[in-house]
């Protein structure tokens, strides 16, 4: 990960221009006029000594749109004053790339400005100070360090979240594959991180900001269908505000009631995930009201819902059962005149700020660093992240896993005896047995939900009363790697299946070594220890119980190991291979299934090596490999979904690489949701002989899934490699009437 996307700061030259100083000190100026008047009884002086060391500290240095680069930490600082947040952490702020990016130490910053201040600047500099061997790595130390930091004092991860918030305002200026990498990078980490820090102004700006960054035509696409329904929008729920306020009025009521439109990004996902054009999208107007109390919170939503027709299935009380992050409001939708459905949210003003601000807001009238019980209940969820992934060193799981829980929605269950657990979406009744006690888990044989009984699988509903069945002495099954949802659950699961593959590969891996020891005629009990310790050594290995390991997974052969320890049985063993190669059977009989040119395993040849059927990954796409028994090595996406389930083992994940080679095409399966009108299919193959691909194969049929509405059309197009393919689904989006494209395989 490149944790601060805009560090292109370059020295451009040692005397600033007059004028550009004199708009530095207005910004700072600023600044430090609206932190005052938030911060009365802060020192103010202190926040100019800190501007003034930045400032002289990134003398001469830009951005990459030519600023310069003091205006980033000064907007960065603006961000959190804005805020409220105290004189640590705008401090934090304006010396955030201090250590980064000259030649200023830790240390000095402490002397200078005392511990908290260094403790909050170290925290943010470590993000991007990780030399590792691959992004990969970067970017999972990186977000793991962060996570750490931000356990220890909350105003580390607000100092990286503004951070963040600014380089996407001003991403203008980076390439197009930059701004794809830090927008996906976005929605992937920061965020969520702001969703479960309850910052919901900061989190939707950041989404849609990131949007933006990776798809700008997709997004401009959602603002022209918003624009184009904003008129007619504005006025119904104008002449909905006014008939609630009356009606409020009436009943005693007291509240403020506002309108908004739904976000892009929100408008974006809904469209992606129901498939559904934006007519249906329920939510797209909604009313806010906010009240002075708790009871005419609830009297206000008997108003509404005696006024009109309430939707089914779209009442939430998150006030009653607030969510993870603190949030709380009463949520509804209902028909409105002429069959135009809304969303209403109902909240008290002390709801309100907090759903708007979060954490931050606890700092509005917080002085100095007195009591941290305000703040725990955002950095909870986060230690038990920290303690359930602790173990997990390989990258790849860590942050596949850290997008999962970042990202899960809320179900709410009950144990028997009533006590309420909260756990991520879909999650099943093991995930509830594991949160219960990793014994509990371990044990878990089956499950009674409502006093019925259930699949392990079954994804729990919220209300939903749980009962956990066991047997002693019962071990977890790999199976429950496909449907489990929290990562202790998971982890659990894999501690115990990673200690019994293991004994096994071990088993399988001494059978293999003795069997070829004997037609060698190699005593395994007589290895010299002097070879051994040296064969040890090179493949990275620290005893012999680790060859076996390696040798059943599959990821070492016997004879070139064996061959160390009888140097004079190589030169026989290598004419008998000769001659072996000279009976192989031509190239051509290879099950051209399992053999692949495209693709190679880092370092070595010959190896089998294929195209996982469920992804099949193209060039362009991060993929990594997972050695299979007898199969060689299958090849999987990144993002497959698959891959989380195959990695458990993590002996068995091997680097690949796609190799230069003549193959000129690869099929890939897409599933276009459109409407069902005359010349869809002519425009889409125009498309396709544009951008110079062929279809493979092509099927249409009606949208059966949601009530007949549209059509589904299932092709099997060429390409090249990935950037292609994107260039396609970009040009198929953009054809009116198309809702939603997705990829097969």
């Amino acid at each position: 990960m490149e944790s601060k996307p805009k560090n292109t700061a370059t020295r451009v030259s040692p005397v600033p221009d007059a004028s550009d100083l004199n708009a530095v000190e207005q910004r700072f100026l600023a600044l430090e006029q609206s932190f005052a008047l938030n911060r009365p009884k802060e020192d103010v002086a202190k926040l100019r000594t800190a501007f003034e060391f930045a400032r002289d500290q990134h003398v001469g240095q830009s951005r990459r749109s030519g600023e310069s680069y003091i205006f980033h930490p000064i907007a960065v600082a603006q961000i959190l004053v804005d805020m409220n947040m105290d004189l640590v952490c705008v401090e934090t702020a304006l010396l955030h790339d201090v250590v980064e990016d000259t030649g200023i130490t830790i240390e000095e910053i402490r002397k200078r400005f005392g511990n908290e201040v260094a403790i909050c600047v170290d925290g943010v500099t470590k993000l991007g100070k990780i030399q590792l061997y691959s992004r990969e790595e970067q970017q999972a130390e990186s977000v793991r360090k962060m996570l750490l930091a931000m356990v220890g004092d909350i105003r580390v991860i607000l100092v990286k979240l503004s951070d963040r918030l600014h380089n996407l305002r001003t991403i203008g200026s980076l390439s197009r594959e930059k701004q794809t990498r830090i927008g996906q990078e976005t929605l992937d980490i920061y965020a969520p991180i702001a969703h479960r820090l309850g910052m919901g102004k900061v989190r939707a700006e950041l989404e849609d900001l990131a949007f933006g960054a990776i798809d700008p035509e997709g997004q401009a696409d959602i603002l022209a269908q918003i624009e184009h329904k904003r008129k007619a929008s504005l006025e119904f729920l104008e002449g909905i505000q006014k008939s609630v306020e009356q009606k409020l009025a009436r009943e005693s009521i007291p509240a403020r009631v506002e309108c908004r439109l739904k976000r892009p990004y929100s408008v974006y996902l809904k469209l992606k995930k129901q498939k559904i054009p934006i007519e249906q999208v329920y939510d797209l107007l909604a009313l806010r009201i906010i009240s002075d109390s708790l009871k005419n919170c609830y009297g206000a939503l008997g108003v509404i819902h005696n006024e009109w027709p309430p939707i089914p299935g779209r009442i939430k009380d998150f006030i009653a059962m607030p969510r993870q992050n603190g949030y709380q409001s009463l949520h509804t939708s209902v028909m409105g005149p002429g069959g135009q459905a809304f969303e209403v949210q109902i909240r008290t003003e002390e709801m309100h700020r907090l759903a708007e601000e979060g954490v931050a807001a606890h700092w509005k009238y917080k002085e100095g660093r007195k009591g941290k019980s305000t703040e725990e209940q955002y950095v909870n969820w986060m230690r038990q992240l920290i303690e359930w992934q602790q173990e997990m060193r390989d990258p790849g799981e860590f942050m596949s896993t850290l997008k999962v829980d970042l990202y899960s929605d809320e179900v709410y269950v009950f144990t028997p005896k009533g006590k309420v657990v909260v756990l991520p979406r879909d999650s099943t009744p093991v995930d509830f047995a594991y949160y219960i006690h990793s014994d509990v888990g371990n044990a878990c044989v089956g499950s009674k939900v409502n006093n019925r009984i259930v699949q392990l699988k079954y994804s729990l509903k919220n209300g939903d009363v749980v009962e956990v069945l066991t047997q002693p002495g019962h071990m977890p099954s790999k199976d429950w790697l496909g449907f489990v949802k929290t990562s202790k659950a998971r982890n659990k699961i894999k501690q115990i299946i990673n200690a019994t593959e293991r004994s096994k590969s071990i088993e399988i891996g001494e059978k293999y070594f003795e069997k070829e020891a004997r037609r060698l005629s190699i005593s395994i009990s007589k290895l010299d220890e002097g070879i051994l310790a040296q064969v040890l050594e090179d493949y990275g290995l620290s005893k012999l119980e680790d060859i076996f390991a390696n040798l059943g997974y599959g990821k070492l052969e016997a004879r070139p190991i064996l061959m160390r320890f009888a140097p004079e049985r190589a030169h026989e063993e290598e004419v008998k291979e000769e001659l072996a190669h000279a009976a192989i059977v031509a190239p051509e009989a290879v099950d051209k299934n399992l053999k692949n040119l495209a693709l190679r395993v880092k370092g070595m040849n010959d190896v089998l090596i294929y195209r996982a059927i469920c992804c099949n990954p193209i060039p362009g796409e991060a993929i990594v490999g997972y050695i299979t028994r007898g199969k060689g090595v299958a090849v999987h996406s990144l993002s497959c979904s698959n891959v989380q389930n195959l990695m458990y083992e993590v002996e068995r994940k091997i680097d690949v690489e796609w190799a230069k080679t003549g193959v000129e095409s690869f099929d890939v399966q897409i599933s276009i949701t459109t409407d069902d009108r005359p010349g869809m299919l002519a425009q889409f193959t125009q498309v396709l002989f544009s951008e110079n691909s062929n279809i493979r194969s092509l099927e249409a049929r009606g949208d059966e899934e949601r009530g007949g509405d549209g059509a589904v059309v299932d092709m099997k197009i060429e390409v090249r490699d990935k950037r292609q393919l994107e260039k396609i689904l970009s040009a198929l989006r953009r054809i009116p009437g198309v809702r939603d494209i997705e990829r097969k395989s």
